[in-house]
């Protein structure tokens, strides 16, 4: 029996323990009262982003309504800002949806409680120390693989469970039980990338390029090389320091190389930077790019440019139109929705991923049959679903199986997403 699976067994025999000793609450777990005393405001960045639901339970309280809290822990303000918005409209799409849960045969309100993380490391850990005190069931998120490792010691002392929507780094998940994901992870995703360049490109030479201190950009460019070892491909790699503005030199680097292509597994806030001097500098190979590239701010820059990108990602637009059709109409409904998902209604992938993680949670609070943090963790290793991405369930770590990633590239002239190939690691 895998670690996850026997420590979920053992949270649910002492359950069943302390429903006997009659110290049992659904809604106010013990594990995170003395937390919960210690609850501050939230910051003024979050209000930025979050909707009128942070008004629920106010609403339910005063109707007499149940609440279960669910917590959006992801990047609205910082570097990464642009995706983890895009990642909480499918969480706030999923939950406009399916606005409450059956919990032990009474109906439950599922409120969204949102807490900035800022794409750094060290606010990550009063974010989530915000949604400890506000007394949330599980955690959502989050976009950035940096922010999630330096929270989960926070949520693991809480005894509150965190799903990972689409951080990638295995760090996340390794050698805990708290810890779950819903996306595909770096081991995979940097191989997959490696044989890309070999299969479409024939590249026997690659400039890798990440920023200093990013743990997944890091990660990825290590599972990059192994696989590039294997395959012939001789790897020039490369770091730049954090708040970096000017990647001239780099980009002049990769031309005096001679490589064939050019792996960045960056923030999009630095793709963007990337690409718009990588075509000033006259760079005429293919720049790959990881799933943090996969939103539509990249066309921004890279309309009109003559620089061919491509990425590996969770998702393709028109796999489900019906579902598509859905949020997109849901999108354009509502001018925040519109300016949060970069100024049109254009599927980005983490969408698809913070609405599928939503789901995936519903299922487990079902399962658990009560709002109690340690229930919904022993019942999360059991869990599986038909999501929009792809069936979900966890393997003995705590991540889903996934085992193929959507390619495709920017079409500079008409400012959308081509399909490139499903591509597996092999």
């Amino acid at each position: 029996m895998n670690m996850k699976k026997l420590i979920a067994l053992l949270l649910s025999i002492l359950m069943v323990l302390g429903v006997f000793a009659g110290c049992a609450s659904q809604s106010a777990p013990a594990a995170s009262t003395d937390k919960q005393e210690e609850a501050a405001a939230p910051a003024a960045s979050e209000e930025a982003a979050a909707p009128a639901e942070e008004s629920a339970t106010e609403e339910a309280a005063s109707s007499g309504d149940k609440v279960v809290k669910i917590g959006v822990f992801e990047p609205l303000t910082g570097d990464s800002a642009a995706g983890g918005k895009q990642e909480v409209l499918g969480m706030q799409y999923a939950n406009s949806k399916v606005p409450t849960v059956e919990i032990g045969g009474e109906t439950y309100k599922v409120e969204l409680v949102y807490a900035d993380n800022e794409t750094k490391a060290d606010k990550a850990v009063s974010a989530a120390s915000n949604l400890v005190a506000q007394g949330v069931s599980i955690v959502l998120g989050t976009y950035g693989s940096r922010q999630a490792i330096a929270a989960s010691e926070t949520f693991k002392e809480a005894g509150i469970p965190a799903m990972g929507v689409t951080c990638t780094n295995p760090q996340i998940t390794e050698g805990n039980s708290h810890y779950f994901r819903i996306c595909f992870t770096d081991p995979f995703q940097g191989p997959v990338l490696a044989s890309l360049a070999k299969d479409e490109f024939n590249a026997d030479k690659v400039y890798c390029l990440s920023e200093n201190g990013d743990d997944y950009g890091a990660g990825l460019v290590n599972y990059f090389k192994e696989k590039a070892n294997e395959l012939g491909i001789e790897v020039i790699e490369d770091v730049f320091p954090s708040q970096n503005a000017d990647f001239t030199s780099y980009m002049n680097n990769a031309k005096k190389e001679g490589v064939k292509a050019i792996f960045a597994p960056v923030s999009i806030s630095y793709a963007q930077l990337i690409i718009d001097q990588a075509t000033a500098q006259g760079v005429n190979v293919p720049i790959l790019g990881s799933d943090t590239w996969d939103t539509n701010t990249i066309f921004e820059v890279a309309k009109g440019k003559d620089i061919d990108i491509y990425v590996s990602t969770f998702y393709q637009e028109g796999a489900n139109p019906e579902f598509e059709k859905g949020i997109k109409e849901w999108i354009n409904a509502d001018s925040k929705n519109l300016e949060n998902n970069g100024g049109n209604d254009m599927l980005s992938a983490v969408t698809v991923m913070g609405y599928d993680a939503y789901m995936v949670a519903l299922e487990a609070i079902k399962a658990a049959g009560s709002t109690d943090p340690a229930a919904v963790m022993a019942a999360l290793p059991g869990v599986t679903y038909e999501g929009i991405s792809g069936h979900i369930e966890f393997n003995e770590t705590g991540d889903a199986n996934r085992d193929s990633a959507y390619i495709k590239s920017v079409n500079t002239e008409t400012g959308a997403w081509d399909f490139v190939k499903v591509q597996k690691a092999s």
